[in-house]
């Protein structure tokens, strides 16, 4: 019967008791929470009530395995004592990784609330996720070599490889030159603030927002939902354009090529007419200017404003095609036009008297 009842008692006093700690502290950290509204640490500690029973349950095992006195316990001793030190090895990992998460979300939570500068908050976000990507890789391997240090076997193993590890090291570093370079540009990118997630970049003439920022890597979406990963070394050694560098605000441009008997008062007009009723425009500013002619047309600009890169595209989206449509209603002599009448040649040295108006067409 005591065959029986021991490891009964000791296994489930084991659960038993993780449940009661792993309950106790969930309704610690409730009650915690609901006085400190300031703060989200609290509820977001609350994640880690799995990975903490997982952890208490491995180590009263660890140390009480032995006292079940069951033949297979006895037989499998050294086997079963080095599972549960896995478990505990990687459950303390987990912990230790939820808690710093926490910390992370917690902290970055609360500047952002008290923070009016979306760049600055876009800036701290890139960090944080950097920092617990370090903090992550940290763990894991700190845990991987805890585990592996488990293994009588490891210690000979790592002797003979310190025996190799000049020849190693050398090999290893030129292999992984490229991946050292992409890590520290991370880290430049990071605490440098050059690029940060949100950020509206330009880059091999493609136009997109940066969606995400790793040690090694950068994704940008595109407009039509394409993403680009690039390395980000690129971005620490080629030029790239930054269109939320310093503010969102926006400035852009519509070019209309028209003929020179463009009414450009009206145009003025128009157009003031028109961003009075377009939503995206932000009221900074707009102009209209002729900033260049050919020998067939004249080049007519448009300057308008915008919050942001996206509503100044739609901005000049709406621009560009409402102006065309008003001037093809209302004054279509205003569209570029190419002469097809052939030229006389002249007589006695002295050019011709044209009898009538050269014939034209719209092009």
């Amino acid at each position: 019967m005591e065959n029986v009842l021991r490891p009964l008692i000791v296994i489930g006093g084991s659960v038993v008791l993780t449940l009661v700690a792993g309950w106790a502290a969930d309704l610690l950290l409730r009650r915690t929470d609901a006085r400190h509204h300031e703060t989200p640490l609290w509820g977001l500690l609350r994640r880690c009530r799995v990975p903490l029973q997982v952890l208490i349950l491995a180590a009263v095992l660890r140390g009480a395995y032995e006292t079940t006195r069951l033949g297979i316990v006895q037989d499998h001793k050294a086997g079963i004592g080095q599972v549960l030190s896995l478990v505990l090895i990687g459950a303390g990992a987990w912990l230790v990784i939820r808690i710093a998460s926490a910390v992370v979300e917690s902290s970055y939570a609360r500047y952002a609330s008290t923070t009016r500068d979306p760049a600055r908050v876009r800036r701290v976000r890139t960090q944080v996720t950097l920092i617990m990507r370090i903090v992550t890789a940290v763990v894991a391997v700190v845990a991987a070599g805890a585990m592996l240090m488990t293994f009588p076997g490891m210690k000979t193993i790592g002797t003979s490889m310190l025996a190799s590890a000049g020849i190693i090291g050398i090999v290893a570093g030129v292999a992984a030159q490229s991946t050292l370079g992409n890590l520290f540009a991370g880290f430049q990118i990071a605490f440098g603030d050059m690029v940060r997630i949100g950020d509206t970049v330009v880059v091999d003439g493609e136009w997109g927002v940066v969606e995400e920022v790793t040690l090694t890597f950068l994704a940008v979406r595109t407009w039509d939902e394409r993403r680009i990963t690039m390395p980000v070394s690129y971005f620490t050694s080629k030029p790239f354009e930054n269109w939320s560098r310093g503010g969102a605000q926006m400035t852009g441009t519509v070019f209309l090529h028209l003929d020179h008997t463009a009414p450009v008062d009206l145009m003025r007009e128009k157009l003031q007419e028109i961003l009075g009723t377009c939503k995206a425009w932000d009221g900074r500013d707009w102009s209209l200017a002729v900033t260049d002619t050919t020998p067939n047309t004249m080049v007519v600009r448009a300057v308008v404003t915008a919050k942001d890169a996206d509503d100044v595209w739609t901005v000049r989206c709406t621009v560009r095609e409402q102006l065309i449509a008003w001037l093809t209603e209302k004054h279509p002599y205003a569209l570029p036009r190419i002469a097809t009448a052939p030229a006389d040649r002249p007589l006695n040295g002295k050019p011709p008297v044209p009898d009538e108006e050269p014939r034209t067409g719209r092009g």
